[in-house]
């Protein structure tokens, strides 16, 4: 029974007893009855106005407590009729309209926070309290390679497919889950340099904050790899520049001092006179190699920017391949060119991508002459063109399978290569060049004993 039927019944029960006294005691002197009745009715009249006044407080508290249970802060409490509650009021309006306040600026930072995430380009995920992602960015969903991740541990897709929202190829679910298993091993508070099968270079960080007084986990991830391409681009410059003058300086000085001395030959004895020329004109030779190899540095510096215009790849890749076929054939390597005629015009600088094209393919087909070498007969060099929606994909695979264990990263650094007597210039240039134009590219083994470059051009 609520308070207020409590009161109710007290006070009926305190003057029920004296209206029955007065039935029965005063009945022969009607004025005095009729008195007392009234002076009971009055007294009960007030008794219940001032259970209901003193039971006001409990009305409103009742209200606020509705108020805030259905969290409508923006509703304000009626001001009472008394004075006395005017403070009480007062005071709970005061606390609605804090808690108004306050939800509205949560509700802010909470749209600027989301907004913040999505148009980050680093990857942020937030754990639950057991472990489970509870809130993910887009560049999250793309690095993991689903859409929908919460609710799941990280380590739950090492053990399951990602679903039908998951990259198309196997190669990019094969890069997003090693990409995961990596994370997965990040300790609180750890910061650690991250780089994927593609060879792209990303900088994760675990860290923790506190939500009700546990601690929550969050990772976040920032791909370095454009940043770090421009840091060894420019050192890559800045070395090719100090070299290529000092070489060309000592070239040029040289050239000029044996040009001096040839003239000095018609003065040497005549069985002396063709052992000096020959030695001259072999260092002059030289000279000029020198040059030359200080050039082939020096196109990836000063390469000009991309002219594009719309041009065919199937007719840059049939001019490299009519260039190498006859050499091909000579040392019996298979040259397989699967075309595919849907694919149209890609805006490109074409004397730009077909040196890039002609690297690669000159790459691959004297990776297999170099098994040759070793005793391996045959070998194959298979290109493929294919398209994919907007996009049109080439792939070279070689059977040289000469990659090994060599780390993607460092595939295309400066002065890297795996050929022997290789400068590490010709990778570079390929990465440079598709780089300027926008074009995504991937180079590694198959696991199948080849090694495969794969190029997608966008419009």
């Amino acid at each position: 029974m609520s308070l207020r039927r409590r009161l109710g019944a007290y006070l009926l029960a305190v003057h029920v007893p004296p209206f029955g006294c007065a039935l029965l005691l005063l009945p022969a002197q009607p004025l005095l009855f009729i008195g007392a009745e009234l002076l009971l009715l009055a007294s009960l009249a007030t008794g219940w106005r001032l259970a209901r006044r003193a039971l006001e407080p409990l009305d409103y508290t009742r209200r606020f407590h509705d108020l805030l249970q259905d969290q409508h802060y923006a509703n304000r409490l009626a001001a009472p009729a008394s004075g006395e509650l005017g403070e009480l009021v007062a005071m709970f309006n005061a606390m609605l309209t804090a808690l108004h306040r306050e939800r509205l600026a949560v509700g802010e930072q909470q749209g600027l926070l989301d907004r913040l995430l999505e148009a980050t380009p680093s990857a942020v995920l937030v754990f639950d309290f057991d472990g489970a992602i509870s809130l993910v960015n887009a560049s999250a969903a793309a690095l993991l390679g689903v859409a929908q991740p919460q609710g799941k541990p990280l380590a739950y897709w090492l053990a399951h497919e990602a679903g039908p929202d998951s990259p198309a190829t196997p190669r990019e679910r094969e890069r997003a889950r090693d990409m995961v298993a990596q994370l997965d091993t990040l300790a609180p508070g750890e910061n650690r340099l991250l780089t994927d099968l593609d060879g792209r270079r990303y900088r994760a960080q675990r860290g923790q904050f506190y939500d009700r007084g546990f601690a929550r986990h969050f990772l976040m991830v920032e791909e370095l790899t454009a940043e770090l391409e421009d840091s060894e681009r420019a050192t890559y410059a800045r070395l090719v520049r100090v070299l290529a003058h000092e070489v060309n300086n000592t070239v040029a000085a040289t050239c000029s001092v044996l040009d001096s001395l040839l003239f000095y030959r018609a003065q040497l004895a005549a069985s002396d006179a063709p052992d000096f020329s020959t030695a001259v004109d072999a260092v002059k030779r030289r000279n000029v190699s020198l040059g030359e190899f200080i050039d082939r540095f020096t196109r990836v510096v000063k390469m000009p920017d991309p002219e594009l215009r719309p041009a065919s790849l199937r007719a840059i890749v049939d001019d490299i391949l009519w260039l190498n076929r006859e050499a091909c054939a000579a040392r019996g390597i298979e040259l397989r060119w699967l075309r595919c005629d849907e694919t149209g015009l890609t805006a490109m600088d074409a004397q730009l991508i077909e040196q890039a094209l002609l690297n690669v393919v000159k790459n691959a087909i004297e990776a297999v002459q170099a098994r040759q070498a070793l005793g391996v007969a045959g070998g194959h060099v298979h290109l493929a063109l294919e398209a994919q929606g907007n996009a049109a994909v080439l792939s070279v695979l070689d059977s040289a399978d000469s990659l090994g264990e060599v780390a993607p990263r460092q595939l295309f650094t400066p002065f890297f290569t795996t050929k022997r007597g290789g400068q590490g210039i010709g990778l570079m240039f390929v990465r440079e060049v598709l780089n300027r134009h926008g074009f995504a590219y991937s180079l590694g083994a198959t696991g199948r004993g080849e090694t495969r470059f794969e190029i997608r051009f966008t419009p």
